[in-house]
């Protein structure tokens, strides 16, 4: 009952969306009519499904948006902020640990069952959840267990019951339980912290604020199953698995086995709930995690600014071999499970913002890549800021920057950012100047977004390299699915800096009405951040570009895509 409702609820405000686009489009709501991307996005009602092929938004509530005035992101202000979500098209949000936590990151819990005081109260949470899903939105949680913190009660006793035993003493399961909840030893292994005051080591493979959890023990499992129907309680829809490639250091038989048990324990209590996993490591190998039975593990061989994304992007070419690799793992992941979800992302909070992988870009290389990975199969994740081209490198505190909302720093729902971050100016504009400005990085996710919402097949149907289309310069895909339950469609990728044009020949027949444009370059948007960012789109506008078909070719202008249908 409760996907039906999200379902309805989810059409309706796409719905919404578009036909407010229409009504751009038509004069009735504007004088200004749109841009070309808008005008031609609006053609086609969105079709959304409620099933795990969703589009997912990142949020590291610290720095979201700050509600109450103290400077520090919470729970309201992420509450304040759904219909922004909403609007954008996500239907989905991945909230970053919200646990009692002595750091920032909050990587490192001390009560699996409670909300960190700094972000709010735990009925702050369910009156998030409750307005997510009223709101056709799901939400999932971070869930970390290979370690906790130090200061969990869990290692706090078995810490002091093992420096109260004398030199030759043996540790008891009967006297303190514990001491099996981790992984002590007496000897310095590699991967060890030692305990202070004692002869004592324990695994601690992160950090020595981070003890490894003994995922042998039923006890320890025990607890686990009470953490996950305590949050699937609440409501939650699902979680994000922390590093799951050190549940068991350098063995991928125990991890996938762990997960295994892990996920058959969830979706006894929730069929729905969906479980993506932290598995940074290469395509073949992430692609056997899949056995466990979780839904998804992040495309990793995608992101970051060495992936397959960026580089093709920075290089301005490569693009055939872009749709070969998405195939490659595509069918990966297919032949270790025919029902795993592709989990692609771009960038991510371990990450460096991907406004620094193009020295010099005026916003069209951040917007074809973010393009380019919203046109991927799977559940697509984004991070909060990406779509507005902010900035953030080095320690992690810059990856975790305050939400761009206004280039004033005093400003409503403006966050101060974590302690130790450096001191650095955005290079794009804020929200609030974006929003105003067709050409802006916002505008475009926007309506990346509503393509992929707009065409099921883009995140459910299969890909396949059209050859006779494709090149270093373009590159041609199809995407259909297996039992044709949604219209297929052919997305086509210009990834130079320069016109292309392909043969309409060349497609497969019938792929002949466009259905949807994302036009990066051109009229991109080329102002700079910061308090100095005063500039208007009335004041840069240039001449439009756009995809024209005559004469049996399709001409793409620089960086863009095109979706085309049989219909």
């Amino acid at each position: 009952m409760k996907k039906k409702l999200i379902g309805l609820l989810l059409a309706a405000s796409m719905m919404a969306l578009m036909l407010t686009g229409c009504a751009r489009e038509n004069g009735s709501s504007s004088a200004k009519k749109g841009s070309y991307m808008e005008r031609v996005n609006s053609t086609y009602d969105a079709n959304v499904v409620d099933d795990k092929y969703r589009t997912t938004y990142e949020i590291f509530v610290g720095s979201f948006y700050d509600s109450d005035g103290d400077g520090t992101g919470d729970l309201n202000g992420v509450t304040e902020k759904i219909g922004y979500i909403r609007d954008m098209g996500f239907n989905e949000i991945w909230l970053m640990p919200i646990c009692p936590s002595p750091t920032y990151h909050k990587y490192d819990v001390t009560d699996y069952t409670a909300i960190d005081p700094a972000y709010g109260t735990m009925d702050d949470f369910e009156k998030l959840v409750k307005t997510c899903h009223d709101n056709g939105i799901r939400l999932i949680t971070d869930l970390v267990l290979n370690h906790t913190s130090t200061a969990h009660p869990w290692f706090k006793e078995a810490a002091q019951y093992l420096n109260g035993l004398g030199k030759n003493d043996k540790p008891s399961a009967k006297d303190c339980p514990y001491v099996n909840y981790y992984n002590f030893s007496r000897e310095a292994k590699e991967g060890y912290a030692q305990l202070a005051g004692s002869d004592w080591y324990y695994e601690a493979r992160f950090w020595e604020g981070m003890p490894d959890l003994n995922l042998d023990n039923e006890a320890v499992k025990d607890e686990i199953k009470k953490i996950t129907d305590f949050w699937l309680n609440k409501g939650v829809d699902g979680f994000r698995l922390d590093a799951v490639t050190s549940y068991y250091t350098g063995n991928d038989d125990k991890n996938i086995a762990f997960l295994k048990w892990l996920n058959d324990e969830v979706k006894t209590k929730d069929p729905d709930a969906y479980m993506v996993g932290e598995c940074w490591t290469d395509y073949t190998t992430y692609a056997r995690y899949y056995k466990s039975g979780i839904d998804s593990f992040f495309d990793f061989s995608f992101a970051n600014d060495s992936g397959a994304i960026a580089s093709t992007v920075r290089s301005a070419s490569g693009a055939k071999g872009f749709g070969e690799m998405m195939v490659t793992v595509q069918d990966e992941i297919r032949a270790n499970n025919k029902d795993g979800i592709e989990a692609p992302f771009y960038t991510n909070h371990d990450m460096a913002r991907s406004a620094g992988y193009y020295p010099g870009d005026d916003g069209s290389k951040v917007k074809l890549a973010t393009g380019m990975n919203l046109m991927m199969s799977g559940n697509a994740f984004v991070y909060y800021g990406e779509e507005l081209g902010m900035k953030g490198s080095g320690k992690d505190e810059n990856k975790r920057a305050p939400m761009y909302w206004s280039s004033d720093s005093s400003a409503k729902g403006m966050t101060r950012g974590p302690d130790d971050m450096d001191s650095f100016e955005m290079k794009f504009d804020s929200e609030d100047k974006q929003a105003k400005d067709d050409t802006s990085i916002l505008n475009y996710v926007k309506q990346a977004v509503k393509l992929r919402n707009t065409f099921p097949v883009i995140a459910r149907g299969t890909v396949s390299v059209i050859d006779g289309a494709s090149d270093d310069n373009v590159l041609a895909i199809e995407k259909k699915m297996d039992d044709n339950s949604y219209d297929p469609v052919v997305i086509v990728y210009n990834v130079t800096d320069k016109t292309q044009t392909v043969k309409q020949s060349a497609l497969p027949d019938g792929f002949s009405k466009l259905g949807g444009v994302l036009i990066s370059g051109a009229s991109g948007n080329a102002r700079k951040g910061g308090n100095d960012a005063t500039s208007s789109s009335s004041e840069t506008s240039e001449k439009e570009v756009e995809v024209t078909i005559k004469d049996g070719s399709i001409t793409m202008p620089a960086q863009s895509i095109a979706i085309f249908t049989d219909k």
